[in-house]
């Protein structure tokens, strides 16, 4: 069995899990993200694309039902021990397997949270699971509870974040001497990706942000390569991944001699970076560090050229995002507590004068001063 943490690991979470469904009253929970499955028992899988649920009941009992493809890689990733099978066919509603074995788990009735904000619940599955269990029992919206626990890191985790940190400085060291005129946006991509792989780590949960020129403007991977110019600007936003946990970077590099405009942007990004420094410790909110970075980008005149949020919680992710649930965004009311993941960005597009700048790292938030995570520190890249 290949598991990334010892036995006691994961009877801590399944004891913190089932003391936070006893205080909201929760006889199970069904879980549906993948990533609080692998966080709860180490399951590790991308058939979370199709139907399957880990039945979780307050005595901590845990079945998971899912299909065949699964079964082997659940006996081979996780601490789960009991595992349920429905059976592919036309027209297969496996809601009514589950209605079947929460009946046999004794659940009739009963409160039950289930996780419905994630990729592993499907609209169309949650509208059957709804249909199924309607009058079954009494069913809650828990999407929060998982990751609300999942946001402080043990020491092991935190271990793991440290040395993805490590591997994303890793592929910034293998793709700077690349970056210059000429050079293909496919080669700097490949030396990322591979600078990464090569060293034990993972794919990550979202494909690497790579854009030159105009497309040096988008904050999304796309489909597409191509040369860069005597004169240009690349923005690349990556991760370093180990056992599924991320810790990302971003920047925006210039080719050739940088515009008075990019110089400009770069200082209110480091600005507004170095003041985030100062807010993301206890005491202080999410919502507080996007107040900080909207005030100053505000003030220097760049509201419409920000984005309307400047970060996120990270840790073991899934595709199609290695975002967390809870996003530094106004009002967000979630307190800053020590041993958080913390992905910081700063992203500023100008359209007006096609001009892009980002700068972004991972901290570790602690008692005070939040620790960041890569040794390339905020500095200006020009090449």
């Amino acid at each position: 069995m290949a598991l990334h943490f010892d036995a006691e690991e994961y009877t801590n979470r399944l004891q913190r899990l089932t003391a936070r469904m006893r205080e909201e009253k929760l006889d199970a929970m069904l879980l549906f993200a993948q990533e609080s499955m692998y966080w709860l028992t180490g399951y590790d899988t991308f058939g979370y694309c199709f139907f399957q649920t880990l039945v979780v009941k307050a005595d901590g009992d845990m079945v998971l039902l899912t299909r065949s493809a699964d079964l082997r890689q659940a006996r081979n990733t996780s601490t789960i021990e009991k595992v349920e099978i429905w059976i592919d066919r036309v027209n297969a509603d496996p809601t009514m397997d589950l209605k079947n074995l929460l009946s046999d788990l004794d659940l009739l009735g009963c409160r039950i949270g289930v996780e419905y904000d994630t990729h592993g619940l499907t609209g169309r599955n949650a509208r059957l699971l709804d249909n199924q269990l309607q009058s079954f029992g009494d069913l809650v919206d828990a999407s929060t509870l998982v990751g609300r626990l999942r946001l402080i890191k043990s020491p092991a985790e935190i271990a793991y974040v440290e040395q993805a940190a490590a591997l994303a400085d890793k592929a910034l060291d293998a793709a700077r001497p690349l970056i210059a005129p000429g050079a293909d946006e496919a080669e700097i991509l490949a030396a990322m990706q591979g600078a990464i792989l090569s060293a034990g780590g993972d794919y990550p949960a979202n494909g690497f942000v790579i854009g030159s020129g105009d497309d040096a403007l988008l904050c999304r991977y796309k489909s597409g390569r191509r040369r860069l110019a005597a004169n240009d600007q690349l923005t690349l936003e990556w991760a370093g991944v180990v056992a599924h946990y991320h810790a990302a970077m971003m920047r925006t590099v210039v080719i050739g001699e940088p515009t008075n405009r990019h110089r400009e942007l770069y200082s209110a990004c480091r600005e507004t970076i170095q003041a985030i420094e100062m807010v993301l410790r206890p005491g202080n909110t999410f919502g507080t560090v996007f107040d900080t970075h909207a005030r100053i980008m505000d003030e220097r005149g760049l509201a419409r050229h920000r984005l309307n949020a400047c970060g996120y919680s990270l840790g073991a992710r899934f595709a199609p995002s290695w975002m967390e649930q809870q996003m530094f965004h106004v009002g967000n009311p979630q307190e800053i507590e020590p041993n958080m993941t913390l992905f910081v960005h700063m992203v500023i597009m100008d359209s007006d004068t096609g001009t892009a700048m980002t700068l972004g790292q991972t901290y570790l938030t602690t008692t005070d001063t939040p620790k960041p995570l890569s040794r390339y520190g905020l500095d200006f890249i020009d090449l």
